[in-house]
């Protein structure tokens, strides 16, 4: 049985575009690639034909991730969750201990997930640690770096 992937209203729509992104405007430029490639002749020392195939692999291989993704999401609409605690979905504020810095994170499924942006994933050491936290609560985060330790000072949404 295939895992859910859990996924904000605004990730589901962000794999919705990406897969018609790739099914549509990547495809034809990939199909456009290899004809080009095929007319330079002879295919077996054709490097732009290989390149071409290869990136046609790749992009057939996303298509097939990116749909099962879609067939096994579960949306967390905002209604779902308990507003006192962390979990996918929520917006929260947090106190690094070791750095005295405060940080603001979205907790979002393993398919959303990018650090860079604040949205960390519940599948993470961090976000293992702090799922189901409330303001006020202190949690160690056993990372590949190190212990981390953050407080939970606020739930925003």
């Amino acid at each position: 049985m295939a895992k859910n992937v859990f996924l904000t209203p605004e990730g589901l729509k962000e794999l919705e575009n990406e897969l018609d992104f790739l099914k549509t405007e990547k495809r034809t430029e990939i199909a456009e690639k290899i004809k080009i490639a095929l007319s330079f002749g002879d295919l077996s020392e054709n490097s732009e034909y290989d390149e071409a195939k290869n990136d046609q692999a790749k992009l057939e291989a996303r298509i097939a991730e990116v749909e099962a993704m879609l067939k096994n999401a579960k949306v967390i609409e905002a209604h779902e969750l308990d507003k006192d605690s962390i979990h996918i979905g929520t917006r929260f504020k947090v106190l690094d201990v070791e750095f005295d810095e405060e940080l603001e994170y979205q907790m979002v499924g393993s398919a959303e997930a990018d650090p860079m942006e604040g949205k960390i994933s519940d599948e993470s050491p961090v976000g293992q640690a702090l799922l189901g936290k409330k303001a006020g609560d202190t949690v160690v985060a056993e990372t590949p770096s190190g212990e981390l330790r953050f407080q939970v000072i606020q739930i925003l949404k």
